[in-house]
């Protein structure tokens, strides 16, 4: 089974993202907008009911997170990736190195960019046709974030909920 961690945002956040979404992301259909705190991790079946509590018990640490979207930005020449850059913050980032300990499947195979991608497949000539036209756009989104989601992948490669945690910073 694979998993991933990842928070929502707002409604008119997700709406703005999929404008750019539907029309240059290959994953517009499998997935709503949303930001990656732990990305797509294998395990066994019999292991999400665990990987639930760690879950749980960690939200229990964190109070609701604040974002705010600045600008569009790129993972080029890396990855074709056009993304909503989020300003990270200290709880948005100990939140993400919470969720990479030993019960939830070890370190973060990548650096963590706070981030909701709007484009991905692309070449270069059409990644850096879209790029140049979006990096112009004003983006000033603020929002708390008070709950994340455990997904899990269906076999048609869609993601859908597992359960969903608030973060109630309680501890």
């Amino acid at each position: 089974m694979k998993y991933g961690i990842v928070a929502f945002p707002s409604k008119q956040l997700q709406d703005f993202a999929n404008s750019y979404r539907k029309r240059y992301d290959s994953h517009y259909t499998k997935i709503t907008p949303h930001i990656t705190l732990k990305g797509v991790t294998e395990v066994k079946d019999s292991q999400i009911d665990s990987i639930s509590g760690a879950v749980k018990e960690i939200c229990n640490h964190f109070s609701p997170l604040k974002i705010h979207v600045s600008k569009i930005n790129s993972f080029a020449p890396v990855n074709n990736a056009i993304y909503l850059k989020i300003d990270p913050t200290e709880e948005l980032l100990d939140l993400h190195d919470a969720l990479h300990t030993d019960p939830l499947g070890g370190k973060a195979e990548y650096k963590f960019v706070p981030h909701i991608t709007i484009a991905q497949d692309m070449s270069s000539g059409e990644h850096d046709d879209i790029f140049g036209q979006l990096r112009m756009t004003n983006i000033d989104f603020s929002e708390n974030i008070n709950r994340i989601h455990l997904l899990y992948q269906l076999e048609d490669g869609s993601w859908t909920v597992y359960e969903t945690y608030r973060l109630t910073g309680e501890i």
